[in-house]
């Protein structure tokens, strides 16, 4: 039988890129799929805390066990952000204009090093179990590509010509931050 994980999300590209990583063993559901339709508040300082405030918010509301992840982009050259606000860091949640302003505060920076980090929470039988996944790379001058959001147009991974952007999602799927993190995961699942 097909067992099913609650990913404390509303984000439909994160649960589909999830989904296909962890296919054929388990099925993927998202907060909608729950009916939970609360945005969970994300105040932690950082990533380990905000994966945690959400996969307990599920766990002590809706009684499934689940996991949550928290991600974004930390640049060198500005002091690591946009970092934990990496899906507001304008204000909105908008991938647009967070790319937008990103790159406005990376013009004449020569230092072009990032990184996007993912941590996830997995709430199961009461414990907290927390995987990381990083993955190093450079910031484009300007965006280019069409796959992916958020920050994937102006990231190119170490070792790579192309963007996260340009990348097919399989392709992205293999070495990108959450796909290491979810290793991690279905490791200790299994």
């Amino acid at each position: 039988m097909l067992k099913e994980l609650v990913f404390a999300t509303n984000n439909a590209h994160k649960t589909e890129e999830v989904a296909k990583i962890l296919a054929p063993n388990y099925k993927v559901l998202n907060l909608k799929d729950i009916n939970c339709l609360v945005d969970i508040p994300e105040t932690g300082n950082t990533f380990a805390e905000n994966a945690t405030l959400k996969s307990t918010y599920v766990f002590d509301n809706f009684k499934f066990d689940c996991f949550a992840d928290d991600s974004g982009l930390e640049v060198e050259a500005l002091n690591n952000e946009p970092g934990i606000y990496s899906a507001r860091y304008s204000g909105v949640k908008d991938d647009a204009v967070n790319l937008k302003l990103l790159l406005k505060k990376m013009e004449g920076q020569t230092n072009r090093n990032a990184r996007f980090r993912t941590v996830i929470s997995l709430l199961q039988n009461g414990e907290n179990y927390l995987f990381e996944g990083t993955i190093e790379g450079t910031i484009r001058t300007k965006p280019s590509g069409t796959n992916g959001f958020g920050y994937d147009p102006v990231f190119q991974p170490n070792g790579y010509e192309i963007t996260f952007a340009e990348m097919d999602m399989d392709e992205k799927n293999k070495i990108s931050h959450r796909a290491l993190a979810m290793q991690k995961l279905i490791t200790f699942l299994k």
